[in-house]
């Protein structure tokens, strides 16, 4: 099997390292490994990393069929990836599916309950479901210890740069605005109407930038993310996929789910990811932070801010 990875990657074997052990740590090596990946394995890996979950489940043809890619081209890409083969790789897919696969019986009946209450009440059964789905996916994939990482990051920077346009914007302006109560350093941009680029101008190293994008990227996130990665400033990607552009070029890499019933895209599952690292970072601040923030709202309390 050596001789392929001098076909699908640059690297000498002797560097290659073992393959992952989890299938978290599969996708990572995966997605760092794309931009050295031929063409051909590349339309592999995009589609095993947006995919993930058919792994586990479907037979290697089938993945194949899906991805446009004949079956040898997975087996090269788990070997690229250090894999005796793809059913090897397919193992720990399995492997972890049996270790934490579960049921939830009571949801499915309350689900089809709501589906028989005729056209809205379908309706609603299919928003419910999809919305549950996208905050379990979501907490099945986090990792608490990477979460920490970022959250310990953007606590220790310099300053740290929240970035969002369309539907993102609103969610980079609240995160800021709650996080600034434990991290002063937080600001959302684009500040004063300009373009995500004349912020991120202004970046240098020790400063953090946490990116929005989701599919289709829109292109002023990308390449402000481009131009703070090449100023040596630490990025965290907050998108909907490993392969998407801002993630391959990001320290730190979070995919949220998006899909949903209907002809827009779910923002749920971002805003259940920025809630969780806010959380880790208030569970990192001192006690005098705790106790500054309740001085805050007894201050909003006396000027008749709260009802």
């Amino acid at each position: 099997m050596s001789h392929l990875y001098y076909f699908d990657l640059p690297w000498d074997i002797r560097t290659m390292p073992s393959a992952p052990s989890t299938t978290s740590a599969i996708l990572d090596a995966m997605a760092e490994a794309y931009d050295d990946l031929t063409p051909q394995l590349q339309v592999a890996a995009a589609h095993l990393l947006d995919n993930s979950a058919d792994i586990a489940v479907s037979s290697m043809r089938q993945v194949a069929d899906d991805a446009g890619v004949r079956p040898n081209t997975l087996v090269r890409l788990a070997r690229a990836l250090g894999f005796d083969g793809y059913d090897d790789l397919r193992r720990r897919f399995r492997d972890e599916l049996t270790r934490t696969g579960s049921s939830f019986p009571s949801k499915a009946r309350w689900l089809q309950s709501l589906a028989a209450s005729g056209k809205y009440g379908a309706l609603l059964s299919q928003m419910a479901g999809a919305s549950m789905a996208t905050v379990e996916q979501l907490f099945v994939d986090v990792d608490a210890a990477e979460l920490k990482a970022v959250a310990d990051t953007i606590l220790e920077a310099r300053r740290t740069s929240v970035l969002g346009v369309g539907a993102a914007g609103p969610l980079a302006t609240n995160f800021c605005y709650v996080g600034g109560m434990v991290a002063p350093n937080l600001v959302a941009i684009p500040t004063n109407g300009g373009l995500p680029i004349d912020d991120v101008a202004r970046m240098a190293p020790g400063d953090v930038l946490v990116a929005m994008t989701f599919s289709p990227y829109r292109v002023e996130i990308v390449e402000a993310t481009r131009m703070a990665a090449d100023l040596g400033v630490r990025v965290v990607a907050v998108t909907d996929s490993r392969s998407s552009p801002i993630a391959r070029m990001a320290d730190y890499a979070f995919v949220v789910p998006t899909e949903t019933p209907q002809y827009f895209s779910s923002v749920i599952g971002a805003v259940a990811l920025l809630e969780t690292l806010l959380a880790f970072m208030a569970a990192e601040t001192p006690a005098d932070a705790a106790t500054a923030i309740e001085e805050f709202h007894e201050r909003r309390r006396a000027a008749g801010v709260y009802e």
